[in-house]
C-alpha cells in the first residue's frame, strides 16, 4: 500500500512578528509537522512551533531547503515552509515549485500569502505606493548587474515610484550608489526618498530624505533596509510620504 503524499505550505510570515501573519499562515504552522526556513524566520515564528521537527538553515542553503520539505512530503509529512514577507516576492515559492515539480509524484504544493517587506515599508512612510512602481532587487547573485542598471534606468525614466529590495551589503557596499546616480540621470534631486529598516520589527527605524541628501545616509542602510524613491508626484506632507492616485481633494 502507498504511503499518501504530504503537503508543502510555503508560508509568508510577512515582516516577522505573529501580529502581521495571516490566520491561513497561522493556522498552517501549527498544524503542520515539521517546519523548515532559514534559521531567523525559524526563529521568528517559534512561537507557534512548540515541539515540531524543526530544520533551521544558514543564507545559501534555498535550493536545499526545498529539496528537504519535497522530499518529506514525499513521506507523508505536512510541512511548513516559512518565508521572509511574501513568498512569491523574492522568496521560495517559486523555487519551491521548481523542485516539487522535478519530483513524481509531486506533492501538493500551498502558497500562503504574507505583508511583503514593499507594503510593510511603504505603511512605516505612509502611502507611497499609491500609484504605479516597479520593485528591483540590487542583488547581483542571480541577476547580472547590466541587466539591475537597465531596469533602473527603464524604471526611472518611466517615472515609477522605485522600490530598492536588498539595496546595501557588506560585498555590494558600491551598487546602491550606483543606483541612486543612475535614478538622478532622470529624476530630480529633491525628489522624495523613504527609506525603512527592520519594517514591523522591534528595532524597526526609518528615515525621510531625498535623492540629493541620501547619500549621507548609505552607511545606515543595509540588507534589512528597503529604498522607496518617489515619482515626480511623491511629496513630504506632516512627516508621511505620499504619491498620489490622482483624486481631486
Amino acid at each position: 500500500m502507498k504511503m499518501a503524499l504530504g503537503k508543502v505550505s510555503v508560508v509568508g510570515i510577512g515582516p516577522g512578528k505573529p501580529e502581521h501573519m495571516t490566520a491561513r499562515a497561522r493556522e498552517a504552522i501549527e498544524n503542520s509537522d515539521m517546519v523548515i526556513g532559514y534559521k531567523l524566520y525559524v526563529e521568528q515564528v517559534k512561537s507557534l512551533i512548540g515541539d515540531k521537527e524543526t530544520v533551521a538553515t544558514a543564507m545559501g542553503k534555498e535550493v536545499e531547503r526545498c529539496r528537504l520539505a519535497v522530499d518529506e512530503a514525499g513521506e507523508g509529512k505536512n510541512v511548513a515552509l516559512v518565508s521572509g514577507g511574501d513568498p512569491g516576492i523574492y522568496g521560495m515559492a517559486g523555487l519551491l515549485l521548481q523542485v516539487a515539480g522535478e519530483k513524481e509524484p509531486a506533492p501538493e504544493v500551498e502558497i500562503i500569502p504574507g505583508v511583503t517587506a514593499a507594503g510593510a515599508a511603504a505603511a512605516v512612510l505612509g502611502a507611497p505606493l499609491m500609484h504605479d512602481f516597479a520593485v528591483i532587487s540590487l542583488s547581483d547573485l542571480l541577476t547580472p548587474w547590466e541587466l539591475i542598471e537597465k531596469r533602473l534606468a527603464a524604471a526611472a525614466g518611466a517615472d515609477f515610484v522605485v522600490v530598492l529590495y536588498n539595496p546595501r551589503s557588506r560585498g555590494r557596499s558600491d551598487l546602491l550608489a550606483r543606483a541612486r546616480e543612475i535614478v538622478m540621470e532622470h529624476r530630480g534631486e529633491k525628489t522624495p526618498v523613504g527609506i525603512v529598516r527592520g519594517a514591523g520589527r522591534e528595532d524597526q527605524q526609518q528615515w525621510e530624505t531625498t535623492l540629493a541628501e541620501m547619500g549621507a545616509l548609505m552607511e545606515k542602510i543595509d540588507m534589512a533596509s528597503l529604498v522607496i524613491i518617489g515619482s515626480s508626484r511623491t511629496y513630504f506632507d506632516g512627516g508621511k510620504m505620499i504619491t498620489p492616485r490622482g483624486y481631486r481633494v
